[in-house]
């Protein structure tokens, strides 16, 4: 049986208010690149919502880049999640990092907030 592995526009944060929602009542966890902010919610799946600034990654490639893996590892984690908002926001050093790398730190990040009584 395949496992549906989309990024459909039901597990992704939209709208300003999700946001502030997020940023208003949030549990955060972070590392040396990324601090992420996690809220539970009322749905049966993790969203995910990005804000990476110009104040990490100066230049456009290295923010795609970003986006893309978070993206990308929250995509392939996000059935084994518990039902949460999760904003990603990253840290200067994180430019310097090859994907590798940042893939390893979102994967501990998302091993954390998978396991059944999480609550980091």
């Amino acid at each position: 049986m395949a496992v549906d592995q989309g990024f459909p526009r039901s597990v992704r944060l939209t709208r300003p208010e999700q946001y502030k929602q997020v940023f208003g009542e949030a549990r955060k966890l972070g590392d040396a690149g990324f601090t992420l902010l996690v809220r539970d919610n009322d749905g049966d799946s993790a969203r995910l919502g990005l804000a990476i600034s110009k104040k990490c990654a100066r230049r456009a490639v290295d923010r795609q880049r970003i986006k893309r893996l978070v993206r990308e590892t929250f995509r392939q984690h996000r059935q084994h999640l518990a039902p949460v908002d999760v904003v990603v926001m990253c840290r200067p050093a994180v430019t310097g990092w090859d994907n590798a790398r940042i893939r390893a730190s979102l994967e501990r990040f998302w091993a954390r907030l998978s396991t059944p009584c999480a609550n980091p």
